[in-house]
């Protein structure tokens, strides 16, 4: 098994090995040069973002800085919006759902670390999916770790770190993230 199949299996993997590095490289320099390009270049950003990413819904849109790992590994719904800083680290799948709406720097890291140093000092790593459902808020700064699913309809205030799965039709927040309460019928505006 090459460390790229162990990668996307969730097995302890090198992250240093060729072929991983290589398309390290390339994602960057895909970042990078969407990065650099005029706020305003839709159709550029629009084609770099196709040859980037895995799947790419309409009307998607991510100000800059965007970072990613691999890019082969996200796959982003419709509507999807993400503010600026986003960070996602995709060793392993990452998955958003239709209408997303991600604040300023937010993070979704697959990527993790054995806690026994030997092994991690070895630079061995893992990674495990993340999975963001339809019709999601998640306010700045919130982090989301390796092998975490967010239902649909969730908010996830700001500033949480979500460690664990979230149910559907929720908001939640903190460090780490726990549910709040459940988005009622009280929460639409009156017309």
């Amino acid at each position: 098994m090459t460390e790229k199949e162990k990668m996307i299996a969730g097995e302890l993997y090198n992250s240093g090995e060729r072929e991983l590095v290589n398309e390290r490289i390339a994602a960057k320099k895909l970042c990078i040069e969407y990065n650099n390009l005029p706020y305003n270049d839709f159709e550029k950003k629009s084609r770099l973002l196709k040859r980037l990413l895995g799947i790419k819904g309409e009307n998607t849109w991510i100000d800059p800085e965007f970072y990613c790992d691999y890019g082969y590994n996200i796959v982003i719904g419709d509507n999807f919006y993400a503010n600026h800083n986003c960070v996602i680290l995709d060793c392993a799948d990452v998955v958003f759902g239709d209408n997303v709406f991600i604040g300023p720097n937010c993070g979704f890291y697959t990527a993790g670390h054995p806690i026994d140093a030997e092994t991690r000092n070895s630079g061995l790593e893992f990674a495990h999916p993340i999975k963001v459902g339809s019709n999601v808020w998640i306010g700045g700064s919130v982090c989301v770790m390796p092998g975490v699913t967010i239902g649909d309809n969730v908010v996830i205030g700001a500033g949480s770190v979500v460690t664990k799965d979230i149910p559907s039709n929720v908001v939640a927040v903190g460090n780490p993230c726990k549910v709040l309460r459940e988005i009622t019928d009280k929460d639409v505006p009156e017309k």
